[in-house]
């Protein structure tokens, strides 16, 4: 997807894909992955998702890395909070309380700014990208991302494939990730739309 399409919908506020409430598989699964409870956690294509709070409050200082800048503002303005403010290279910082916001294009970061990684959390990214963007994503975590790392991978199935978001399969889940992780499907849940939430644990095989 072009930067032009995603910084469109957040200005005409077509933003359906963000949750006011926190991500009840995160809920239910993360604690499962048994990371340190004060390792960093990466969360892709954040927009201005609440589940980084949550993730926040178990301990854990949170990574977010949003192409739009207006996402990464009002993460901090509807929580009445003053970030620090800079750039760093190609991103904007953003941070405060423990929570770290870099404006950019994800595939830009190094394997140096996910050092402190222990473990991501993917609830809109990969489910936001085309077929050929998908490939490229799970590559760029698959090379950057330090050794040990656990992921909580929410992806969604429907009939179709319009998007965004766009329905990933569970085949084309380990297709992406096998080279690097064990992937294990923890549950599914079903919408109103016929649509499937499908929660996965990626281990890595490192």
């Amino acid at each position: 997807m072009e930067h032009a399409f995603w910084h469109a919908r957040w200005a005409e506020g077509r933003i359906g894909f963000h949750q006011d409430e926190f991500n009840s598989q995160l809920q239910a699964y993360w604690l499962g992955l048994d990371v340190s409870s004060e390792g960093q956690v990466f969360v892709p294509l954040c927009g201005k998702s609440g589940d980084m709070l949550w993730l926040r409050e178990q301990g854990h200082p949170v990574l977010g890395v949003e192409l739009n800048q207006s996402a990464c503002e009002a993460f901090f303005a509807e929580r009445d909070a003053e970030p620090v403010v800079r750039q760093e290279g190609a991103y904007r910082y953003y941070g405060c309380d423990g929570v770290e916001l870099l404006c950019g294009d994800v595939f830009s970061l190094s394997e140096a700014q996910l050092q402190d990684v222990v473990a991501v959390y993917d609830r809109a990214a990969l489910v936001a990208l085309p077929p050929a963007m998908r490939q490229q994503y799970a590559q760029m975590l698959i090379e950057h991302l330090p050794a040990g790392v656990s992921v909580l991978l929410i992806a969604m199935e429907f009939e179709g494939d319009q998007g965004p978001p766009f329905s990933v399969g569970e085949d084309e889940v380990v297709t992406l990730f096998s080279s690097r992780f064990q992937v294990r499907r923890l549950s599914e849940r079903s919408g109103s739309t016929g649509r499937q939430d499908i929660a996965y644990q990626l281990t890595d095989k490192c």
